[in-house]
């Protein structure tokens, strides 16, 4: 998401004509577009590392533990695995 937001910002200032990227003109576009590009390669490793499954899972994990949590004090039960209130 930071790329695609760099990307974003440069593209303005470009188009804006508030920066100037370089003296050639293609290699000033070269720059403002790979953020882009670089947005493309690390959802493309992301996706097939297994790290944006592994990122859901574990969010998951932890909004299922404090739904756990919660109705298990909504039953007046202690929190598993602390200690029981007097």
């Amino acid at each position: 998401m930071a790329f695609v937001l760099i990307g974003v910002v440069f593209l303005v200032l470009r188009l804006g004509g508030w920066v100037k990227f370089s003296e050639s003109d293609f290699m000033a576009w070269v720059i403002v577009l790979s953020p882009f590009a670089l947005a493309v390669v690390w959802w493309a490793w992301a996706d097939a590392s297994g790290f944006t499954q592994k990122k859901a899972m574990d969010s998951l994990d932890a909004r299922k533990a404090a739904r756990r949590e919660q109705q298990m004090e909504a039953l007046g039960q202690a929190r598993p695995g602390g200690k029981k209130k007097r």
